[in-house]
């Protein structure tokens, strides 16, 4: 596989919690694609992203040795991508044996590896998982919904959630409180007497 560097992707997200990313390698795949630039700046910025994200891909297939088709992309091609990029992250990944296994907030630096985090991992499946549907992919075809996938992106957050001492767990959201519609009673007419009425 050729090694053309691939920007890190960290920074085009904030679920990931490592800063910096792919977002300059995406970017300039996305500037070499046919589209004109008016109508990317109307898009979202997920849409953006997405954009990039897509072009990135399609130049990593690009790249492959042998060259790569879509259509041919199966979920071990993806999971090939996700650790290629890990070269880019910028995620600290304690060791098992690093004394700083598990604390969120090391006190002094350490030779453990950069990694993409997690959640900048999951953010891209989900683009690339989109994307993929968007440019003519079948739902039963994703290789980016793949089983394999989604096991690896399990494991790689719980094992960073250990090594880094943080949860990942899913924050709930707070419902707002039901809206407290308080039936107004009509006022008595003017002279009813409650009591008059019982007799």
């Amino acid at each position: 596989m050729d090694t053309t560097s691939f920007p890190d992707m960290e920074s085009s997200n904030s679920g990931g919690g490592g800063g910096g990313g792919y977002a300059s390698a995406s970017a300039a795949a996305s500037s070499s694609s046919s589209s004109g630039a008016s109508a990317f700046n109307n898009l979202s910025r997920y849409e953006n992203q997405k954009r990039r994200d897509w072009n990135t891909f399609g130049q990593y297939l690009k790249n492959h040795r042998p060259p790569l088709s879509l259509s041919r992309c199966s979920g071990a091609h993806v999971l090939e991508f996700l650790r290629y990029l890990d070269q880019f992250g910028k995620t600290k990944v304690h060791a098992l044996i690093c004394p700083f296994y598990g604390h969120p907030n090391p006190p002094a630096p350490c030779p453990c590896p950069l990694r993409q985090a997690w959640g900048s991992l999951d953010a891209l499946i989900g683009r690339l998982r989109a994307a993929f549907e968007e440019n003519g992919g079948k739902p039963e075809t994703n290789p980016f919904g793949a089983r394999a996938v989604r096991l690896y992106l399990r494991e790689v957050r719980d094992l960073q959630s250990k090594a880094r001492g943080i949860s990942y767990e899913k924050k709930k959201r707070k419902r707002p409180p039901p809206p407290h519609h308080a039936a107004a009673q009509p006022p008595p007419p003017a002279g009813f007497n409650l009591m008059n009425s019982l007799q």
